[in-house]
């Protein structure tokens, strides 16, 4: 059986990280969605909520498990026995950045592969970052989260 894991903060997970999400499930026979507790970077939601949203997001996809972790990320590969690391590809910035990591990654643990896939279309644009800025300005992204996503967005912007 062939573990494959997909790393990230998941502040909160997109409809663009979902289409990763459908298509390396397709590909591998399990993958995990760990969810990075302590990235280095301002976060909406906490990691219990982060992981929630991700999971009422992958339910209904049986051979995908969401876990949260901290630590180095090839590490929680090597722990789930994850021979692959999935990671999605908006644009050539998010390449630069990629391409750092799987090569500090590579070096840490050279038996875990690295799988690429290239976003969508319709999601190159997207990040959360974008998408908490707009919902904060009151414009609507209904169709870039799942529903239980935008209305635990909304709560979090927009009812202070």
């Amino acid at each position: 059986m062939t573990t494959a894991l997909y790393p990230g903060s998941f502040d909160p997970i997109t409809n663009g990280h979902l289409d990763i999400v459908k298509r390396a499930a397709s590909l591998f026979d399990k993958l995990i969605v760990g969810i990075y507790g302590l990235p280095q970077k301002d976060l909406l939601f906490s990691l219990q909520e982060r992981v929630e949203l991700a999971q009422e997001s992958v339910k209904n996809l049986k051979n995908v498990q969401v876990l949260s972790y901290s630590g180095i990320t090839v590490e929680f590969a090597r722990s789930t026995e994850a021979k692959a690391m999935v990671r999605g590809l908006r644009a050539s910035s998010d390449f630069e950045r990629e391409f750092e990591m799987a090569l500090m990654n590579k070096k840490l643990a050279p038996d875990i592969e690295l799988v690429c896939f290239m976003a969508d279309l319709k999601y190159q644009f997207l990040s959360s970052s974008l998408l908490k800025e707009i919902i904060m300005l009151g414009g609507n992204m209904d169709d870039m989260v799942p529903p239980h996503v935008c209305a635990a967005l909304k709560k979090k912007l927009l009812h202070k």
